[in-house]
């Protein structure tokens, strides 16, 4: 696979991951920051590393299996390894700006 084929792909799982969201904030995870890597493989398998905005989330398991089922789907991937990191810890920093407006933080 070429870096081309990679760069691609890559954009494509970030539009499939722009219609995740955490049920109870109006903004997709991508732009909250909540997604920290994508890793796409010459074997056409996607590591991502992912976190939440809060270690309790009551959402999870919902919100893990919605990004892995998504990233799947794209076509050329074989498959998905979510992994859920803390470190570094989500901060309202990590957000886009599209995201701070739609939440009223600017």
């Amino acid at each position: 696979m070429t870096q081309q084929e990679k760069t691609q792909m890559e954009e494509r799982i970030v539009d499939v991951l722009k219609t995740v969201y955490d049920p109870e904030i109006p903004v997709d995870i991508y732009n909250l920051g909540m997604i920290y890597k994508i890793d796409v493989q010459d074997d056409n398998t996607v590591e991502l590393e992912m976190t939440f905005t809060a270690p309790n989330c009551p959402a999870a398991d919902f919100i893990l299996e919605d990004v892995r089922t998504k990233v799947e789907s794209v076509e050329g991937v074989r498959s998905a390894n979510v992994n859920l990191v803390f470190e570094p810890a989500w901060d309202q920093s990590m957000m886009s700006e599209e995201a701070r407006i739609e939440l009223g933080f600017e």
